[in-house]
Parts: C-alpha cells; structure tokens; sequence
C-alpha cells in the first residue's frame, strides 16, 4: 500500500460537523486510546453526498475491490485516571452516535462500541450512564495481535529500528511477517508469539512495566504525569545514581566477559555507598536510572523469550515508549547485546494503539460493514479493508504524540 507524507494537521476540530461512522476504544490500567473513522465528504454522484465513480473506477482496477467509503482513521489518548476527560470528547464529538446499533429491534436498544482492556469491563456502567452505549467487549490480545498485524501490513514506514540516535525505517514484506515477538509495554509487559492471523500465543510477561516506571517515578519525584516524568529523565545522569562496572573496578573494563566500564552493574547502586539521603540526588537523575532500570530488564526479557522460540525479530509497542530515544535505544541495546547481533528490536509508530485498532478492526465482523452499505455501492460489501492513502500529523520528522490522522479507503471485496 503507498503512503505518502501529508502536511502537518492537527487532529479534527471539535466545532467542524463531521461525518464518524465508527469508534473504537481500549481502555487500560493507565491510558484510554481511541481510533475512530471520519468520512470525507469531498466527493459527490450528480449533486448528492457520495463517492466518485470515476474514483471508484480507478481503485477497481488497481485493487479488484471498490471504495465504500474514503476518510481518516484518528487516533486519540487520554489517561484513564482522567476517563471523565475522554467521555467529554467523545461527547463532544458525537462519536457515540457514530457507534453500531444492535441488529434486532434496531432503535430500541442503546448503541454498542466496541471496546477492549480491563477498563472496558471497570468502566461499563460509566459509559451507560454518562453516554448511553454499551461497551461490546473484545479480547485484549486478539486486538493487540489484530492491530500490530494491520499496521505493520497496511502503513508503509510502520517499524523502525533505532539505537545510536539512529532511526531507520523497515520494509515489512506482509508475506514474510511472522513469525514475531509482539512486546506490549503498557502498565505490565505482555510478550506474544505470533504465527499468523490469528495464530498467536502469550508467552510471557512481566509486571514491571510503564505503570511501575510511572508509580515509582511519582513516589520518587514530583512529577504529576508520565509525560512530566519522562522529560524529566531526558534531562537526567543515571551514572550518579547506578553503580557502573567502572566503578567496581576502578575504571576499568571487565574485558573477560564482555563489560565495559560504563555499564551498569547494580540500578540505584550508588544510592547504597554514597552517605546521602533522597533528597540529595537530582530528580532527573532517579528518573534516568528508574527509566533505562525498566528499560533494560524489558529488553532482556523479551530477548530471552525471542531466542527460546527462535525468533529473530522483536516488536515493541505500547504507550511507555512515546518515541522517547533513551528508551528505544536502551531497549535496542540490550536486545543487540544478549543476541550478540542477531536479533532485532523494532518500534512502531503507532505503537500505543495496537489494541485500540483491533478493537475497531473486529468490527468487520459484528456490524461495521452493515453500516458502511448504506453509502452509495452497487452492492452490499462481503468484506472490508483498508488502503492507507498518506498521514496527517501533528509533529514534524514522522514523531507522534497520541493525536493523527491517518487518510484511507475502505474497500469491500
């Protein structure tokens, strides 16, 4: 599929009446996603609201399929200790509305949306009350593994490597994707073998994660937020902090097995040594360590179990990354210095809304293509996919902060 670079937007403005024919949601332990679809009513068929036939053409002949509906797929965070702050926009938005009705007695029952992640089930009563839809719950790693599949199948530039301040975008050939290990950094850490569409497998996991870096970080520091306390560690030295090689052996590298001197032998080591209180070591400082202490385990983790099923490349997705460098290239380090080279770690840049996309993706088969037949199409629609024309961003050098746009096609087969 061709992806082309679009210019910088913003995401859609609430005060613009806009057309959403589909929400989405996963709600985890500390971050709410959501991924909904905009219509683009740029096109018309003698007059009326609809899409071009002449486009229409053109698409049927390079893909054997016909466009049902052309628009942007927008993603969305919110944290979930502020869920008031994500029912507000979607409110605001009308996205509920958007949302699919149950197909007996239509009009009588409230709308479902389709959701995953333990707030789907936390916060149902909430969703009733505030906004009047049901919460149709998905299985969390059937919409992770749908997710990541679709992305890394669908938007060209999806994976990159990084490590050594050097970003490097992956070709992925959809017939040569798996198998693969999907790490999903969230508040815990899930590790998934995947084989296929649909043929995937938890197989570890740990429970040191994004919400133990947040949790200790806010004991730790006075940082109010993730964001604060990753900016903050971006700033930070975790050599005062961390007992380093060097410092055991005066400087020195242990050269027999491989440890230079900069690498560290115990996290928050020097807290211990050092007669110093807490209070007397910098904050970006304990940041730093606490992060790539995190990092470092995950990354070790992960190559472990890649190397116990003999896989040789590594997927890291979920909101603890945010593209901060020092965590891709701890996590990139790691994966290359246990795998002596021969595994990789790979990012993705729409990392965090793995589940959120295979939430909306599973609504291909309850009810999302009952509502696009409505549009105008010779026929009802048997199946749907996805085309990715280009991405509407909201940070320059490809960057994502939680908020864009991505233009496509939905077709049906």
């Amino acid at each position: 599929m061709d992806l082309r670079d679009g210019q910088t937007q913003q995401i859609l403005d609430p005060n613009q009446p806009t057309h959403v024919y589909h929400l989405a949601l996963d709600i985890g332990g500390s971050l709410a996603k959501l991924v909904y679809f905009t219509k683009d009513d740029n096109h018309s068929v003698d007059g009326e609201e609809g899409i071009s036939h002449r486009k229409t053409l053109q698409k049927s002949n390079g893909h054997k399929q016909y466009p049902v509906l052309n628009g942007r797929l927008n993603f969305k965070k919110f944290e979930t200790s502020k869920i008031n702050d994500c029912l507000e926009f979607i409110k605001s938005m009308k996205l509920h509305i958007g949302g699919i009705q149950p197909q007996e007695n239509p009009g009588s029952q409230p709308i479902a949306v389709k959701a995953t992640g333990g707030g789907a089930y936390k916060y149902a009563d909430l969703f009733k009350e505030r906004l009047g839809i049901i919460l149709d719950k998905e299985d969390e790693m059937d919409c992770l593994v749908a997710g990541a599949n679709f992305l890394l199948e669908v938007v060209h530039q999806e994976a990159f490597t990084y490590m050594g301040d050097q970003k490097q975008f992956v070709q992925i050939d959809k017939n040569d994707l798996y198998p693969y290990l999907l790490v999903n950094i969230g508040s815990g850490v899930g590790m998934i073998k995947v084989e296929g569409e649909g043929k995937f497998e938890r197989v570890s996991g740990t429970s040191i994660g994004g919400g133990t870096f947040w949790g200790l970080g806010k004991l730790l520091t006075k940082c109010k937020s993730f964001d604060e306390l990753l900016e903050l560690s971006y700033r930070g030295n975790n050599r005062a902090v961390d007992m380093l090689v060097g410092d055991i052996y005066g400087g020195m590298d242990y050269s027999k097995i491989g440890l230079s001197s900069t690498a560290i032998a115990s996290s928050f080591g020097k807290a211990i040594s050092d007669n110093r209180e807490r209070e007397d070591y910098k904050p970006e400082d304990i940041a730093r360590s606490l992060l790539r202490m995190i990092s470092n385990n995950i990354g070790q983790i992960s190559y472990l179990n890649a190397l116990r099923f003999g896989l040789k490349r590594i997927f890291f997705g979920g909101f603890f990354i945010r593209k901060h460098p020092f965590t891709m290239d701890t996590l990139s380090v790691a994966v290359n210095f246990w795998s002596k080279g021969e595994a990789k770690a790979m990012f993705l840049r729409h990392e965090g809304f793995l589940g959120a996309v295979g939430s909306f993706m599973s609504s291909d088969k309850h009810g999302l293509k009952e509502l696009l037949a409505n549009e105008v199409v010779p026929r009802s629609p048997s199946k749907l996919s996805f085309a990715v024309d280009k991405i509407l961003r909201s940070l320059p050098d490809g960057e994502f902060n939680g908020d864009e746009s991505i233009e496509c096609s939905v077709y049906a087969a």
